[in-house]
């Protein structure tokens, strides 16, 4: 009679053993690349901002996965899966995009579960659809258990008549989905027809081995109906085996009759690949003495500028008055304009006469002073070695709007007019209808050339060696290909202007910014951009108007423009956009474009992203417009999710440097804006106040 009772109390130990707190154990991720068990999802959530790329399937279904915690209980998943024999037995392979949103309703407390719910495949062309309401809870500190209910796909083991249905007869049936060219919200689909229980478990072997085991409810019914999967039983298991906390491997088996693998890379844009900066340490501030060397303004000028040119700052302006300096400069090295800022004021402890008692300090881009930084030099003297420096020096300086008036630089500060660059580029074009990789590699040359520092010519250059973008699926649309046609444009063996521009940037008022940008834009048009950006220096809330007239070039890259048959001539078009651009408070950019785009159509772009004090950037846009979707072409509204990577967040040297990365599944005509680098807002902002107050923990490195 005491055998039950040991060995119970047996599996009571294995469960306490070398215990850990719930919080340290994170959800895991599942073969969709999302917070799940197996197939199955969970109602954890990973980690606020939390990315997740993961790379898995089995036999015949393999899917890659992006997956971004955009706040606390909100996750947004992409995904591009291969289906083979999508048809059949010996049909062809299906290349398919989808996007799943995920969000926790309750989080887990001592006694009450998490709860959470979903919609998978919510708008593409519907393979995966499905909608979930799921429960998990910690029921010791290494076991976790699952149970939900599902509906779509989810719904196809197990199925049952909707519960919901007692609300209104149109949850009992689920219509026939007809996506169309997809990429639209399936309203009519959401929660209606059968439902079906699904449920599992995750077991915490070690801190780096998880057993799971779940009941799906996912029957592959059309897969197997067409005899390209095949499922014994609605069981699967599986094994994960995280060697670190940025890396996770998977092995399952699934229904019985196929292995799963999956692997899964995790990011946190908060956090630091290089755990400190490989920068040469900044000059140690200088405390002024009782003696000092006399110098002259000139002998002084030129002292500053070669001890900030050494930290990769260029000196545009110095003026001495009384017992105050102003320094006007350009950043060339420092993503955070608050770092340079701490550079420029530690040189000048150093190179200032000692009766110099204050620092205006005006950053600038393209020419543009930014603003007005005042530092008090007895404040750096006595804050540096502080472990507090920054919280109270940010609270000791005042940033205000810097002067209006764009001037020459000092003709007695040399600065470098010409710059220029060779260097192997490789551009590569994720996730093609028909090809989940193409792209191209040769050598690329730019050039930059000022005439004044905010009056410069820009180019860039290559030459093509390989490429594999001409066979790239082209969107069907009934509009002019103005970006669906973009694989014509260069080829391999040939060299190609990608852009080379003129471009004048003026302060024409407080608060107000203008640009004019004349020449070859961007790779497909050439023609004249003006804009001009409201944006106080102490303001979230900036507005903006761009006017452009463009015409289409030639697919050779070179000086021509390219002539259309059915135009009987070349394509020129007049666009232009209204901006309205929000910084919130959470770290939330927000922007709204309205106007006209590059087809002729009408409409508005709404964009959102979530920024981190590192440089990192995740966001996704959508654009509609007066194209209807199938005049559009698949994909029925042009929208994407966009990643900015910092360079010195991954080498941990100090640059400029970052890595743009768009995600959307193919190029299309409608909601086409004109590519164009140094638009004002991204140009103007980092150097104002929200942005220098998030970053402003950088400005004694």
């Amino acid at each position: 009679m005491r055998t039950p009772f040991r060995l119970s109390t047996a599996i009571l130990a294995v469960f306490y053993a070398t215990q850990a707190p719930a919080d340290d154990w994170r959800g895991g991720y599942s073969l969709y690349g999302t917070s799940g068990i197996v197939e199955m999802p969970s109602a954890f959530v990973r980690p606020d901002a939390e990315i997740g790329m993961t790379l898995g399937g089995f036999e015949n279904q393999q899917r890659v996965s992006f997956n971004f915690q955009v706040t606390p209980r909100l996750s947004g998943t992409f995904r591009y899966s291969r289906l083979a024999e999508f048809s059949g037995l010996g049909t062809g392979d299906l290349y398919d995009r989808s996007f799943d949103i995920h969000y926790q309703i309750l989080t887990e407390g001592t006694l009450r579960p998490g709860v959470a719910i979903g919609l998978r495949d919510f708008m593409g062309t519907g393979i995966y659809s499905a909608e979930y309401l799921v429960a998990s809870k910690t029921l010791f500190p290494r076991l976790r258990a699952t149970a939900g209910l599902g509906w779509g796909r989810l719904a196809t083991e197990g199925g049952f008549e909707n519960p919901l249905g007692v609300f209104a007869d149109a949850f009992t049936e689920r219509p026939s989905l007809d996506f169309g060219f997809g990429g639209k919200p399936s309203f009519d689909q959401f929660f209606r027809g059968d439902a079906a229980f699904f449920g599992g478990a995750e077991w915490r072997i070690s801190d780096s081995l998880i057993a799971t085991a779940e009941y799906s409810s996912d029957g592959y019914a059309r897969e197997t109906r067409l005899g390209v999967v095949d499922r014994e039983t609605p069981f699967n298991f599986g094994l994960s085996y995280a060697p670190a906390s940025d890396f996770v491997l998977s092995a399952y088996a699934l229904g019985g009759t196929d292995l799963g693998l999956a692997a899964t890379l995790v990011i946190d844009p908060k956090d630091r690949v290089a755990r400190s900066g490989f920068e040469p340490a900044p000059t140690p501030v200088s405390v002024r003495g009782r003696t000092a060397v006399t110098r002259s303004e000139l002998e002084v000028q030129d002292a500053t500028a070669a001890s900030l040119l050494a930290e990769g700052i260029v000196l545009q302006r110095l003026e001495i008055a009384g017992r105050s300096v102003r320094v006007r400069f350009a950043n060339t090295r420092y993503r955070a304009e608050a770092q340079a800022l701490g550079r420029v004021a530690r040189v000048l402890t150093k190179t200032m006469p000692p009766h110099i008692e204050t620092f205006v300090l005006e950053p600038t881009r393209a020419g543009l002073p930014l603003s007005a930084v005042t530092i008090q030099r007895s404040d750096m003297e006595v804050l540096e070695n502080r472990s507090s420096a920054a919280a109270q020096s940010l609270a000791r300086v005042t940033i205000a709007e810097a002067s209006a008036a764009v001037r020459k630089p000092d003709a007695d500060i040399e600065a470098s007019a010409f710059e220029w660059g060779l260097a192997p580029y490789y551009a590569v074009q994720l996730f093609d209808g028909s090809d989940p990789l193409r792209g191209e590699y040769g050598l690329q040359a730019d050039i930059r050339y000022a005439l004044q520092p905010n009056l410069y010519l820009e180019g860039t250059a290559r030459y093509r060696v390989s490429e594999n973008r001409s066979g790239a699926r082209v969107s069907d649309s009934t509009l002019q290909p103005v970006r669906r046609n973009i694989a014509e444009y260069g080829r391999a063996g040939e060299i190609g202007i990608e852009d080379l521009a003129l471009h004048w940037y003026e302060r024409p008022g407080q608060s107000f910014y203008s640009r004019m940008s004349i020449g070859y834009l961007e790779k497909m048009f050439a023609g004249a951009s003006a804009e001009v950006l409201w944006k106080p220096v102490d303001s979230r809330l900036a507005l903006g108007a761009e006017l452009n007239y463009v015409v289409q070039r030639a697919y050779d890259l070179g000086f021509g423009v390219q002539n259309f048959a059915d135009l009987d001539g070349s394509y020129d078009v007049v666009t232009g956009h209204g901006s309205v651009y929000y910084d919130f408070e959470n770290s939330f950019h927000g922007r709204i474009d309205m106007g006209r785009y590059l087809a002729g159509d009408w409409g508005a772009t709404f964009a959102l992203d979530r920024e981190f004090a590192n440089g990192w950037r995740v966001g996704a846009y959508a654009t509609l417009t007066d194209v209807p979707f199938d005049d559009f072409g698949e994909g029925s509204f042009d929208k994407g999710i966009q990643l900015t990577i910092p360079v010195d967040w991954a080498v941990g040297t100090a640059t400029r440097d970052r890595v743009d990365v768009g995600l959307s599944s193919l190029s299309r005509d409608g909601g086409a804006r004109l590519n164009i680098d140094g638009r004002l807002y991204e140009t103007v902002r980092d150097g104002h106040v929200a942005a220098l107050r998030e970053s402003w923990g950088r400005f004694w490195r």
